[in-house]
C-alpha cells in the first residue's frame, strides 16, 4: 500500500505531519477525518529513492520515548479519558517523528474497531510481544492502568540496564581503543626516526632493542598481499580487532550449533562470563516478573520472557524449564534442573511457590541482580584502567631503555 506523507490540523487547531499508509489520496483523507484531522498538503513518498528510504535515521524509538508514552497513557486512564482520546492526545504531541506515524496507524485502527493490543501488534519493531502480552491482559482484567503501570516500570529497567552496559562496554573500547593508536603512532612515527641513529652506533645491540627495530618494521615496512593488494603491518594489527569481530558474527549468523558454542563459551570466561549470566538472569527474571504480575499465566510468561534473553545457552536452559513446568514440575525444580541458574535464584524461587508472593520474589531477584551487574561493572572498569595504564607505561619504558640503553653504552665505550 503507499504511504503519503501528510500535513494535517488537530480539532485543536495544532499543527501535525507524519507519514501513513493510504489506498490513494481519498483514502488518506478519510483516514485523516476519522482521526479528527483536517489535511491540509499530501505528498506520495513512492517515487522516492530507496537508498534515502532505506535510511534508518529518526525511524528508530528510544525507550525513553516509549516510557513518556505509557506515563502518558497511564495518567490519561487514570484521568478517565476515553481511549481514543488518549491516542489523539499522545499523536499530537508526541515530539519523535517515527513514534508519532505509529501511533497515527494505532488511532486509526482502534478507530475501526481493533483493540490496542491488536493494533500496536502491527508494529512489532517497536511494541514487541512483552508490551502486546501485558496489553492484551489487562484488557482482558479490565485493568489497563495496572498493565501501564507494568510496563513503564519494566521500561524504566530496561533503561537503567541498557546504561549500564553501554558503561561497561563503552569505557574499555575507548581506552584500549586509545592505546592501541598511541602504541601504533610510535611505532609508526616516533621509533623510525631515531632507528637510523641507533643502528648507526656501530656496536651490538642488546635483544630489547633490536626487538623494538623488528617491531618497528613490521609496522612500517612489512608487507604481505591478500589479492595482490599490498598491506602494512601496522594496518594489519590495527584490522586485527576488528576482523576477529567481524568473523565472529558471521559464525554466529551461519551456524546456530556456532553460536550455542560461543555464547556457552562466552559463561564460562573468567570476569565477562558471570556479567553476562548476571545481565540475562535479572533481564529474565524483571520480565517474568512484570509479565506474571499484570495476571499472564507461568507457561506464556516464560515464552515472553525467555525472548528477552540474548544468551542461547541460557535461552535453551529456559526451553528446557518450560517443558518441564509444562510437564507438572514445580519452578523452582525444573531451575533447579537447568542447571544454570544460581542457587540464590533456585532458593528465592521456592520461597515465592511456597509463600505465594512469586512477584515480589522475581522483584527481589532481578533488584539483587541488577545490583550485582552494577557493581560487576564497576569491578571490571577499575581492574581494566590500571591495567591498560601499566601497558602503556610497559611499552613507553620499553621504547625508552631500548633507544637510551645503547646510547648510553656508547657513551661509556668513548675515549676522552
Amino acid at each position: 500500500m503507499p504511504r503519503y506523507k501528510y500535513r494535517a490540523l488537530s480539532n485543536r487547531g495544532r499543527p501535525v505531519r507524519g507519514v501513513i499508509s493510504a489506498a490513494s489520496e481519498i483514502d488518506l483523507y478519510n483516514q485523516l477525518q476519522s482521526a479528527n484531522l483536517e489535511l491540509v498538503q499530501c505528498a506520495s513518498l513512492e517515487k522516492r529513492s530507496s537508498l534515502f528510504e532505506a535510511l534508518p535515521f529518526g525511524k528508530k524509538v528510544k525507550v525513553r520515548d516509549l516510557i513518556q508514552l505509557f506515563v502518558h497513557m497511564e495518567q490519561m486512564q487514570n484521568a478517565g479519558v476515553p481511549l481514543l482520546d488518549a491516542l489523539a492526545d499522545i499523536r499530537d504531541t508526541t515530539e519523535q517523528t517515527f513514534l508519532r506515524d505509529i501511533m497515527s496507524e494505532v488511532h486509526r485502527d482502534v478507530s475501526e474497531g481493533s483493540s490496542l493490543s491488536e493494533a500496536v501488534s502491527r508494529h512489532p519493531k517497536v511494541f514487541n510481544n512483552l508490551y502486546i502480552s501485558l496489553i492484551s491482559s489487562g484488557e482482558e482484567t479490565g485493568d489497563l492502568t495496572g498493565a501501564y503501570k507494568q510496563l513503564v516500570k519494566y521500561l524504566k529497567w530496561v533503561d537503567q540496564m541498557q546504561q549500564k552496559i553501554r558503561k561497561a562496554t563503552r569505557y574499555p573500547i575507548i581506552v584500549t581503543g586509545v592505546v592501541i593508536i598511541t602504541v601504533a603512532i610510535m611505532m609508526w612515527v616516533v621509533v623510525p626516526q631515531i632507528v637510523s641513529f641507533i643502528r648507526n652506533i656501530g656496536q651490538g645491540l642488546p635483544w630489547y632493542t633490536t626487538s623494538l627495530i623488528a617491531t618497528s618494521d613490521f609496522f612500517a615496512q612489512a608487507q604481505f598481499h591478500i589479492f595482490g593488494i599490498p598491506n602494512y603491518g601496522g594496518i594489519i594489527v590495527l584490522a586485527t580487532p576488528v576482523l576477529i569481530v567481524i568473523a565472529l558474527k558471521v559464525m554466529r549468523r551461519l551456524s546456530d550449533n556456532m553460536a550455542y558454542r560461543l555464547d556457552a563459551w562466552t559463561l564460562t570466561l573468567p570476569v565477562v562470563g558471570p556479567l553476562v549470566r548476571k545481565i540475562n538472569i535479572a533481564r529474565f527474571a524483571q520480565t517474568f516478573g512484570a509479565l506474571f504480575a499484570s495476571g499472564i499465566d507461568v507457561l506464556h510468561g516464560l515464552e515472553a520472557a525467555r525472548k528477552t534473553v540474548d544468551n542461547l545457552a541460557i535461552i535453551e536452559a529456559l526451553e528446557r524449564i518450560q517443558e518441564q513446568v509444562h510437564s507438572g514440575s514445580p519452578l523452582s525444580e525444573a531451575f533447579n534442573m537447568s542447571g544454570e541458574f544460581p542457587s540464590l535464584v533456585v532458593r528465592m524461587l521456592k520461597v515465592g511457590e511456597e509463600s505465594g508472593s512469586l512477584t515480589t520474589v522475581l522483584d527481589q531477584v532481578a533488584e539483587f541482580y541488577t545490583n550485582d551487574v552494577d557493581e560487576a561493572i564497576q569491578g571490571l572498569i577499575a581492574m581494566i584502567e590500571p591495567f591498560l595504564t601499566a601497558f602503556l607505561g610497559g611499552m613507553i619504558l620499553w621504547i625508552a631503555v631500548a633507544v637510551f640503553g645503547p646510547i648510553y653504552s656508547s657513551f661509556e665505550d668513548m675515549d676522552f
